[in-house]
């Protein structure tokens, strides 16, 4: 397992340092690609300052904006697509994530409520994450709640009140922007999903909670394995099935918190990465987690790419690109499974 994780993590780890090449290459002020990695270059240490062959306005365009956001774009899509692995292998559902659950909507509601009330700076820029925790943790529950029949909980049922209640609080959440003149654009474009005004503090903002929720989820990949031969069978094997539903589920709703309190709501991602590199590489979440945190920063690196670019000096709504990616992968999924339980069946 050690041998096969190193060879994947490794060519993930050149195709994810590639995109970020190529990305920060690329975009609508025109700098000339010498210049780009010239600049750069020179934001090292050991080499000499950039202002002397450079404009202020050039290095600022490289280093604050592009730079930041394309590194913000790795950490968001790393941390979508790690809390859609984490869903998946705790309900043994293939089609969870945080959008098709209705968390990804529920985050927004508190992050929504901050924003349009003028109460994000509360707490600085924690403020957002939090609120869209405790919201995106209610609204599992309450997604739970819909679902759970008689101690059970079907998968279909589960998908379905997901989609229920996100499309209860994308309502919600576009009745809330529209309550306030003052900051409607910002919340619009916010709601649609962008990294566009963001900077190296929202980097800041994001890191922690990767750092700490990959290794966790990780420590509990195994448990995940288990999972799939059903919670009395992990049981059985001696895995605390609630205590780590419990964690799993928690650490999951809190990437999602803060990637939806940065980027708005980006869907799809925890659906499509982890769903592909499970194809790739087998169902062995030990493989799975860390190469999803990894084809996730690939995966939205590209997208953001794509939204900034492909219409320049326009930008789509990175929302708007991963949802025309996902939206079609997610209903060959569901056309997938439909096929495979009509064979079943027969």
């Amino acid at each position: 397992m050690r041998t096969r994780l190193f060879v994947y993590g490794g060519a993930a780890m050149l195709l994810l340092l590639a995109s970020v090449v190529v990305s920060l290459s690329i975009g609508s002020s025109g700098l000339p690609l010498r210049d780009v990695w010239g600049i750069l270059l020179h934001q090292l240490p050991w080499m000499p300052a950039a202002d002397t062959k450079w404009d202020a306005g050039d290095i600022a365009i490289v280093t604050q904006l592009r730079l930041s956001r394309v590194l913000l774009g790795m950490l968001v899509g790393a941390c979508l697509a790690l809390a859609g692995a984490g869903f998946q292998g705790v309900l043994r559902n293939p089609l969870a994530d945080p959008f098709t659950l209705g968390v990804a909507s529920g985050c927004s509601v508190g992050a929504a409520f901050m924003i349009v009330f003028g109460l994000q700076s509360a707490l600085g820029l924690w403020t957002v994450p939090l609120v869209a925790f405790v919201t995106g943790m209610v609204t599992l529950l309450i997604v739970f709640g819909l679902a759970r029949a008689r101690g059970a909980m079907n998968v279909e049922t589960l998908i379905l009140s997901g989609v229920v209640v996100q499309a209860f609080l994308g309502a919600l959440v576009t009745f809330l922007v529209t309550m306030s003149q003052s900051v409607v654009n910002e919340a619009m474009f916010w709601l649609m999903g962008s990294l566009s005004a963001r900077s190296w503090a929202h980097v800041r903002l994001v890191a922690p909670f990767l750092i700490v929720g990959l290794p966790v989820l990780i420590r509990y990949a195994q448990h995940l394995n288990l999972f799939a031969f059903g919670e009395r069978h992990a049981a059985h094997l001696g895995v605390n099935v609630e205590r780590t539903k419990l964690i799993v589920l928690v650490m999951c709703t809190l990437l999602t918190a803060v990637a939806v309190s940065v980027a708005g709501v980006v869907g799809f991602v925890g659906l499509v990465v982890p769903h592909l590199i499970r194809l790739l590489v087998g169902p062995d979440y030990r493989i799975i987690v860390p190469l999803s945190a990894i084809g996730g920063g690939f995966y939205l690196v590209w997208a953001d790419t794509l939204a900034r670019t492909a219409l320049s000096p326009k930008e789509i709504s990175l929302g708007i690109v991963t949802a025309l990616i996902g939206a079609p992968f997610f209903a060959y999924l569901l056309y997938r499974r439909k096929v495979q339980q009509g064979g079943a069946a027969s």
